[in-house]
This record gives structure tokens, sequence and C-alpha cells, in this order.
């Protein structure tokens, strides 16, 4: 894929979470999706994705998202594959419907001010919609280390008010789904002030820091649910 595009679809620290494109790209039968919902998709990227795939994409957002994806989709032409829809992701107005819903880093957000409820309302919500053997393509901001934590309260506007998870908790979202594969990454990548900075730290993560670290001091949960 070009790195443009690339940054299109993945748009911030996207060395560290193209790796969960990466992954859900070589380990989805593309063949056998036809609709897809994006959820939290302000900037469409994810609906960019998929839509270049000729896949029907509904991309959500709770409001405005027309406004603020479309520019990118015109700019692809992809219009045609692509509906916009105001959407709660805790209270999706579709069961059954779709073969993958897709999201990156929202559920933080959504447990803002440390709503745990809310947050598993989204998951019992994406299982509701999709179809029988439809896929969750997830990707999510996990608590990590303690100094990712106190980094985060410092020197980002919402890093208290913000719910990350735990793997674990992650995991038992993911409960209620016939097969679930979760992966982590990233350590360093965060911590860089620009996207040149952030690229060169997610080197060093890849060569080192993801094998030598633990999972709990990972920044990035992704992986695949299948209903």
């Amino acid at each position: 894929m070009h790195k443009d595009v690339l940054r299109d679809i993945v748009q911030w620290d996207v060395s560290s979470w193209s790796k969960a494109l990466l992954y859900w790209e070589n380990n989805v039968d593309w063949s056998r999706i036809e609709n897809g919902l994006e959820l939290g998709g302000r900037e469409g990227g994810l609906s960019l994705w998929l839509a270049l795939k000729g896949i029907s994409m509904i991309c959500s957002d709770l409001s405005g998202v027309n406004a603020t994806a479309e520019p990118l989709h015109r700019r692809y032409n992809v219009l045609e594959f692509i509906d916009y829809q105001n959407i709660d992701a805790s209270s999706i107005p579709y069961e059954n419907y779709f073969d993958v819903i897709v999201f990156k880093s929202i559920i933080g957000g959504i447990g803002r001010d440390n709503n745990f409820d809310l947050q598993r309302a989204v998951f019992k919500q994406i299982y509701k919609a999709l179809k029988p053997g439809g896929r969750l393509l997830f990707a999510e901001n996990l608590i990590a280390s303690p100094l990712h934590q106190a980094l985060r309260k410092r020197y980002v506007n919402w890093g208290s008010a913000w719910r990350y998870l735990t793997i674990e908790e992650l995991r038992n979202f993911l409960q209620d789904f016939s097969t679930v594969e979760i992966k982590s990454t990233g350590v360093l990548g965060v911590f860089g002030r620009n996207e040149s900075q952030r690229h060169s730290l997610s080197l060093i993560d890849n060569l080192v820091m993801n094998k030598i670290c633990p999972v709990q001091w990972k920044y990035i949960g992704y992986g695949i649910a299948v209903k």
C-alpha cells in the first residue's frame, strides 16, 4: 500500500497503528465481505480502506460525520460505496446485518469518567449488529505502563478522563464471540512529538521493545473477533 494512502487511512502514529491494518489484511477472507460499519469514523479512514476494496460501508459517528469524512472519500472517488449515518456505538440500530464492523481508538473515550458499563455495552451492540460469522476488527488504546499513564495525565487533554483498557478487560468484553485473536504492539512510538519521531520510535519498538517488554506495557491492542 502506498504510504500516502496508508497515512490517510490510519491518520496518526501510522507506523504503530498500521500493524492492526496489516493483521486484518492478512487474516480476513475478503471475498466473503460485502458490507461493513465503521464506528467512531470521524475522519473516515477505515471506511476509506474498506471502500477501496469495493465493500459497501456505513461510516458513522455520534454526529456530523458526513462533513468530516466525505472530503477524504471524495478525494479517493469512493463515495458510491459509502453512506454516512449518525450512530451511537452503544446503541447500534441494526441486528444481524454487517459482515464486518471496524473501529480504532474509540472505547477509551466512550468510557470517559470511568464508565465501564458503557464500554461493555458497545461490544454487546457490535455482537448484535454482526451477522453470524461476521467479524469485528478492533484496534484500541491500552492502559499500558505506569509511565504512559502518568504522561497522558500530564500532557494529553483527555488523558485523565479517558478510561483506557487493559488486555484482560478487552478479552472480557469479547467473551460472547466464538473466536477471538488479540495482539499488542507499541511502547515508545506514542512518545514522539511529531509523525517523523513516532515513526523512528516505532522502528525501535519493532526491533527491540515489542520483543522484550510485557504485554502490559504496550499501548495498542488489536485483533479480530468472529461472531
